[in-house]
């Protein structure tokens, strides 16, 4: 396919408009951040990147503490007010009915309408530019109910997430693969024998 070459810029897409709760379960606050994402498996990892001026940026740095909750397509009018209004002018989780629920371990909450929730701990803060990032432990994970089953197995397609790109939201589509399905082994069919009917 042509394709055109424009400068260097943020355009990295889909990725998660998550919202990021921090606080106090007292005064708690939420902001959306869509620079976010995994950057270790062992031990689990992970960063979100927060721009200074921002009201949440010194209750972070402060308490070195936050949670990513995970959003879903029922949350986006939510996820967009928090990602375009300030804590320091009103309580966003009231404006938009939002839960702050505890979490064992920390003094900032998590949202209880986001099917998951990733308890993080800071470990280095490092200035990039127009943002900070705040490097942190995965500390725990607190995961809806009804998206594990019989098994054990967490049914995350089940929880309607969604997606952002270039600002827009996205409900997450059908599902098109598993991990490893394109070099996964085909199951032989059982062979039919003749002799077993005699």
């Amino acid at each position: 396919m042509e394709k055109q070459m424009w400068k260097g810029s943020t355009l990295l897409a889909p990725v998660p408009p998550a919202l990021v709760s921090c606080g106090t379960m007292d005064a708690p606050n939420a902001l959306t951040i869509a620079w976010t994402g995994i950057i270790n498996s062992q031990p689990p990892k992970t960063y979100i990147s927060v721009r200074p001026e921002r009201y949440s940026y010194n209750l972070i740095r402060e308490s070195g503490e936050f949670v990513i909750n995970l959003p879903t397509a029922a949350l986006v009018r939510a996820i967009d007010y928090c990602g375009v209004r300030s804590g320091r002018n009103e309580d966003k989780l009231a404006a938009m009915h939002l839960t702050a629920q505890p979490v064992e371990g920390f003094s900032c909450p998590m949202i209880g309408e986001s099917p998951l929730s990733i308890a993080c701990r800071v470990t280095d803060v490092v200035p990039l530019g127009s943002h900070d990032m705040f490097l942190a432990d995965i500390v725990s994970i607190h995961v809806a109910s009804d998206l594990v089953d019989e098994s054990g197995r967490l049914r995350l397609a089940k929880a309607g997430l969604c997606a952002y790109a270039h600002g827009e939201y996205f409900a997450l589509g059908r599902k098109i693969g598993d991990f490893g399905f394109s070099v996964k082994k085909k199951k032989k069919k059982p062979q039919y024998d003749r002799r077993k009917q005699k």
